[in-house]
């Protein structure tokens, strides 16, 4: 994969936030320098993402052999050589949650810590997991293809559904996601592939690092009712709730989810 753009702030305890699908780091840019005050912050864009797609051919113009799929695994091998070897708190939100889960398994010595902001270890809903329903990604799949603006608009509004600014909201979304132009619809069904087919609720389980997991109790694609399920995977799993928020906690509740991290990497992070 090529080479990934990230931008550093601040100094101290090293936090790095993973942005999720169809997105680019300049999304939460100005929550990230609010948190540099504190911490140094590194935001990165995934692979064929913002800025890491700037002077990079589409990928169906490159021969078959060089062409790398957007996999859970090639994201984090690119995304762990993109940055320094030292450890850092990886913080997810969305299909980004997925990946530093991810990361954290494979990579454990590049993990200190893991935030899972509006990210569920079990994307798709089940028998015995809340989640989104499968039918709703299988749409914008299956509607990329056809029309991949609507598809993402549509995608954009879902994550403000039903908060009272819900439109405010919307507004400083576009203008944040439109910085950049959109991923190429490979990285964007690649991405979908992952949140419908990943189950990495025995990764968490198993990770004997701090955790902690923010939702919001109005999000529409990673349900609240997850918390009591989340709680009883493992005993180094801390689980907050943003009462009011929906998936951009970072936009709509930016005071109350930096109290939550700070409180977080202050007192549970190394």
């Amino acid at each position: 994969m090529p080479k990934l753009y990230s931008e550093t702030y601040g100094t101290g305890k090293p936090i790095t936030l993973v942005h999720g699908w169809a997105m680019h780091s300049g999304i939460w840019r100005s929550f990230a320098q609010q948190l540099a005050e504190h911490y140094q912050v590194t935001c990165i864009d995934l692979p064929s993402h913002g800025r890491s797609r700037v002077g990079i051919a589409h990928p169906t113009a490159l021969p078959v052999h060089e062409r790398t799929p957007f996999t859970l695994e090639a994201v984090s091998d690119a995304l762990v050589d993109a940055l320094p070897a030292t450890p850092s708190c990886w913080l997810g939100w969305s299909l980004g949650a997925t990946i530093v889960l991810d990361i954290a398994q494979r990579y454990p010595e590049r993990v200190n810590a893991l935030i899972l902001l509006a990210g569920n270890p079990l994307f798709v809903s089940s028998d015995d997991w809340a989640g989104v329903k499968p039918t709703l990604l299988n749409a914008f799949a299956d509607n990329l293809t056809a029309d991949c603006q609507a598809t993402l608009l549509r995608f954009l509004a879902l994550q403000v559904n039903g908060l009272p600014d819900g439109k405010a909201l919307l507004k400083d979304l576009k203008a944040a996601v439109m910085e950049c132009e959109a991923p190429d619809n490979d990285s964007l069904q690649g991405g979908l592939d992952i949140l419908k087919h990943t189950d990495l609720r025995a990764t968490l389980a198993q990770l004997n690092i701090p955790m902690s997991v923010i939702l919001g109790d109005k999000d529409t694609l990673v349900p609240v009712a997850v918390a009591s399920q989340l709680r009883q995977l493992s005993a180094n799993l801390e689980v907050n709730i943003v009462n009011g928020a929906g998936h951009v906690p970072f936009l709509s509740h930016p005071q109350e989810l930096l109290a939550l991290i700070r409180r977080f990497m202050d007192t549970r992070c190394p």
